[in-house]
């Protein structure tokens, strides 16, 4: 992974440098017209939050019971950046909302599901700086929770109603704007794994650090 990672962080660069031309040159939606490109930047982030919400899951039910300090630094590595890729969602879908349904924001299951979601994954972050000995414990079991939590915010416009597009638009896209889109999905996907990348590895040092500092107390 070494040896791929600086090719790998250059493509993702050069990815999202092109990553606007890319979405320019997408058709424009029939109704929504021009602001509708935020869809571009907006479905693929929550992809990305999603995946880190699984890893972030998964490493901490391994951690849970195996107490695998390598599973708590990638849960908490992937947990921060599930906060991140979810701001960004949530950044984005108020802009995109407020042309589209003239409100910056509806108290909606969806919308407010996964308001909720990226308050828990903050949580686990306090929880993680603030929660003193077996903080790690407690966030592990955060982000158990919020892995229990992800399909309601995914299938909120199947349960209730609510104002947010359904989850059938993306398999319905032309080939023009399906393109682009999973263009833009892949750059988020790989931001996603270089991010993830350096936080794992800054962890591994941080505990490297933290074990030489006992050793000399000692």
């Amino acid at each position: 992974m070494k040896k791929a990672f600086g090719p790998l962080a250059a493509l993702v660069g050069v990815m999202f440098v092109a990553a606007p031309f890319v979405v320019a040159n997408a058709p424009y939606e029939s109704t929504m017209g021009l602001v509708q490109k935020i869809f571009y930047f907006h479905v693929p982030s929550w992809f990305a939050m999603f995946t880190a919400i699984g890893i972030c899951g998964v490493a901490s039910l391994y951690h849970l019971f195996k107490n695998s300090p390598k599973a708590d630094r990638l849960a908490e590595a992937a947990g921060e950046l599930a906060v991140l890729f979810g701001l960004m969602g949530l950044v984005t879908g108020p802009l995109w909302g407020r042309k589209s349904w003239g409100v910056w924001w509806q108290w909606d299951a969806k919308l407010t599901i996964a308001l909720l979601l990226e308050m828990t994954f903050i949580s686990g972050i306090l929880v993680r700086k603030y929660g003193g000995p077996g903080s790690d414990k407690l966030a592990a079991a955060v982000g158990i929770f919020g892995l229990a939590v992800t399909p309601f915010v995914y299938e909120a416009v199947n349960i209730w109603r609510t104002i947010h597009p359904l989850t059938s638009v993306v398999p319905t896209l032309s080939a023009a704007m399906a393109g682009p889109f999973w263009f833009c999905v892949s750059a988020f996907m790989l931001l996603l794994v270089v991010l993830l990348t350096l936080r794992v590895n800054l962890g591994a040092r941080q505990a490297a650090l933290d074990e030489l500092y006992l050793a000399q107390e000692d």
